[in-house]
């Protein structure tokens, strides 16, 4: 008798008589995607070509592209905000949040990029670096860690330094979402919501008893104590990001100086400290007491 699982193994599944198979008049899949210019536009620069550049190049470029929809879901979550569209604005932000956690997860892909291996095309490099990723640099301006001084790194790139230039501008998503509170009638001051939204945000102490109450009240609407925990879940995931890419690091270059110039490891471990939401931590304490 003949064995049925020998069989299925050998078949060819027949392609089925509706599947379009002409695309000279039709969208196809990689005319959709531009695949054509996305799948060459990894350059590798070492010669002769090194077998692991391809490696590096991808990681960026892929990280590059999940940077532009962060930004993406982030101002759409602003102007959701802005609109006191609360849940919609809570969406944009729950795709954040999973896009984070397929970023931090990459740095395994790197990791197994030995040193030896990254050494042999490290120098073709020049002087680009990460640091010099403006979208990042947005990502981080959107959250609250403004800096003026990066615009600097970004003078040789007008689109870019006008794109940074605008956010470094406009409020962040926590500004927009303080408004929320403060049109829905929570105690928010002024001076906070008339700041400077060019200055790197820091701790009011003001907003602790404010987000108290949002945490100990049961008569709280469901999606402001939700939004208080999004905000956390997106600084925990940017942590985690950070501390994965301080290590990966670590373990290919050690304590070398940055390809851009940055003091390496060192400066990737001061980022740990940098902190986006400080009130949201600092109000754990107060809960309960």
């Amino acid at each position: 008798m003949e064995n049925p699982a020998v069989h299925s193994a050998h078949s060819v599944r027949p392609l089925e008589e509706s599947v379009r198979t002409d695309f000279s008049q039709a969208m196809s899949y990689g005319g959709y995607l531009d695949l054509d210019r996305l799948l060459t536009a990894q350059h590798p620069l070492s010669k002769p070509e090194h077998h692991d550049e391809m490696l590096f190049i991808i990681q960026h470029q892929t990280s590059e592209l999940w940077l532009k929809l962060v930004l993406h879901e982030l101002l759409e979550a602003r102007r959701l905000f802005d609109a006191d569209k609360l849940g919609k604005a809570l969406k944009c932000i729950a795709r954040v949040k999973a896009i984070q956690r397929t970023m931090t997860e990459q740095w395994s892909v790197l990791g197994t990029l030995t040193p030896r291996e990254y050494s042999e095309f490290r120098g073709f490099l020049g002087s680009s670096s990460g640091f010099q990723s403006h979208q990042y640099r947005g990502v981080e301006f959107l959250l609250g860690n403004k800096n003026r001084d990066m615009l600097r790194v970004f003078e040789s790139d007008a689109v870019a330094h006008a794109q940074l230039s605008t956010l470094l501008e406009e409020p962040t998503l926590y500004d927009a979402f303080l408004a929320v509170l403060a049109r829905a009638g929570y105690a928010v001051p002024t001076e906070i919501l008339e700041r400077d939204h060019s200055e790197p945000w820091t701790f009011q102490q003001a907003l602790v008893p404010i987000f108290q109450d949002i945490y100990e009240s049961e008569a709280t609407p469901w999606g402001f104590y939700e939004a208080c925990e999004d905000l956390v879940d997106i600084e925990d995931n940017f942590h985690a990001w950070r501390f994965r890419h301080m290590r990966t690091v670590q373990r290919t270059i050690g304590f070398k100086v940055g390809t851009g110039g940055s003091s390496g490891v060192d400066f990737l471990k001061r980022a740990l400290d940098l902190t986006f939401f400080p009130e949201l931590y600092a109000v754990r304490t107060e809960i309960g007491n």
